[in-house]
């Protein structure tokens, strides 16, 4: 009986070693965002949403995800793509947060949870790539 979902393993043979570097790229550029927020007046949120390493990551993203499918790499790109989408929909949330004076607090509370959480998870990312492991199944 055939398997509906193919197995998402490093070990697939179709695996194609420029999608892994390519893949190691998107998370470069994805750090490279980070940093950028940790050296400059700009937050590691906004920085990781607005700037052009984090955008140019998540075209890279869409324009290949279609050769990743039944690879290990599928769930890297989901795991990417899901990241720069949710730190998008926090970052409007901060955003709006601050109208208010209310919401300040909240705000910057938001703000550094946020940074944290984009580190962990280009940081998670990254570590399970070069263990050539799936984010999650």
């Amino acid at each position: 009986m055939n398997d509906p979902m193919p197995s998402m393993s490093a070990e697939a043979p179709h695996v194609d070693q420029s999608l892994i570097t390519y893949t190691n790229v998107v998370y470069a550029l994805h750090a490279l965002s980070v940093l950028i927020g940790l050296s400059t007046a700009h937050t590691i949120i906004f920085s990781f949403v607005g700037s052009l390493p984090s955008i140019i990551a998540v075209i890279m993203n869409y324009a290949r995800r279609s050769a990743t499918v039944g690879t290990f790499l599928e769930s890297h790109f989901r795991w990417q793509i899901r990241t720069f989408w949710f730190a998008a929909l926090w970052a409007l949330a901060i955003i709006v947060s601050f109208i208010t004076i209310i919401g300040i607090p909240f705000g910057f509370i938001g703000m550094i949870a946020m940074g944290i959480w984009v580190i962990y998870r280009v940081a998670r990312g990254w570590l399970a790539l070069k263990d050539r492991r799936p984010m999650y199944v």
